[in-house]
């Protein structure tokens, strides 16, 4: 166990989990440092040294990686829609100036953001362990990407740096700037279809568990410890039914739940068409439906996080109902 992290360095500080991570860290006497390609205030407001930059450049990486003991690579492209240039630019290059920075700068450790999508494949995933192979190939640029990146990560976990990458599953809660705003404006907009009739269970994370699952990963991280050169499933460590959450998130943005359905079949058919229309016009904006939102929202993945609790002591605290609860505190306050 190391909880001497030295200067910690988040890249996507100024995000939805690099902020949460970044509060932790705070919390627990650390000092951080931010790159991101925006300055962000609530970070002065934290105390955190902020680097503006892009992981994508290679001066900018390295010049934030310097003096640091301990890299969290949070920064990416996320999205389900876009070039996939822009997304191998900012997922794999970047990546990979992170790396060269780590090595360059003599960083002993680095905890990889991953995502559990590197090894969803369109089917049911329910209770899948990090055994779980990734696909043959992927429906959209992000997940692909991201795959290529986790492999770059562990790959380079050697006696100079230990290398982890973490998989956090559909984070959610207070702070949230990418899931429930593209729910809300989906359901305001009446795009908003359950897609199927199945019961497809999944365990989105909490954005606190999500950032305890980070720093517990850190102060584990070490060469020769048992999670270097691993992923990690986090999760909330219970399962919801999809449409279940989806309502519940919903309401606590005192919005109704979700009526009308359509047909699995249907909606892989209408997104294949609606990609195609899309990609044919040239336009940048994401299509109401992609396959592969088609199949997340249709099928039941779930995660053990059996491995996480053994090697790093990872445990889900803040449950759903509770998650929930805050959430419509914060949206109270937010609204305000």
């Amino acid at each position: 166990m190391s909880g001497d992290l030295g200067r910690v360095l988040v890249t996507g500080g100024g995000g939805f989990l690099g902020t949460g991570v970044i509060r932790l860290l705070r919390r627990r006497g650390f000092t951080v440092r931010s790159l991101s390609r925006s300055r962000h205030p609530h970070l002065d407001e934290l105390e955190v040294e902020q680097h503006q930059g892009d992981v994508a450049d290679a001066g900018a990486v390295f010049r934030a990686v310097e003096g640091c003991g301990t890299v969290f690579h949070i920064a990416a492209k996320a999205g389900l829609w876009g070039p996939e240039h822009e997304y191998h630019r900012a997922n794999v290059e970047g990546t990979r100036h992170v790396l060269d920075a780590c090595r360059a700068t003599g960083v002993p450790r680095l905890i990889y953001t991953s995502s559990p999508s590197v090894v969803f494949n369109g089917m049911d995933l329910a209770g899948a362990d990090e055994s779980a192979p990734y696909p043959a190939r992927f429906d959209a640029a992000y997940p692909e990407t991201k795959a290529i990146a986790e492999r770059m990560v562990l790959e380079a976990n050697a006696p100079g740096l230990a290398t982890v990458a973490l998989r956090p599953h559909l984070i959610w809660g207070p702070g949230d700037n990418n899931l429930l705003p593209r729910i809300i404006a989906r359901a305001q907009s009446g795009q908003l279809r359950r897609i199927g009739g199945r019961n497809a269970q999944i365990d989105p994370v909490y954005i606190d568990n999500a950032a305890e699952g980070h720093v517990l990963a850190a102060e584990s991280l070490a060469p020769g410890a048992p999670s270097a050169g691993r992923a990690y499933f986090i999760t909330q460590g219970e399962t919801i039914a999809v449409w279940e959450m989806i309502d519940a998130l919903l309401e606590v943005a005192h919005m109704g739940p979700v009526h009308r359905t359509i047909s699995r079949p249907l909606a892989l058919v209408g997104a294949g068409v609606l990609e195609a229309a899309y990609r044919l016009s040239g336009r940048a904006d994401e299509p109401p439906m992609t396959r592969f939102l088609a199949r997340q929202l249709s099928t039941t993945h779930w995660f053990r996080i059996d491995a996480a609790r053994r090697d790093f002591g990872y445990e889900p605290r803040v449950s759903i109902a509770e998650g929930l609860r805050r959430l419509e505190e914060w949206l109270h306050r937010k609204g305000g």
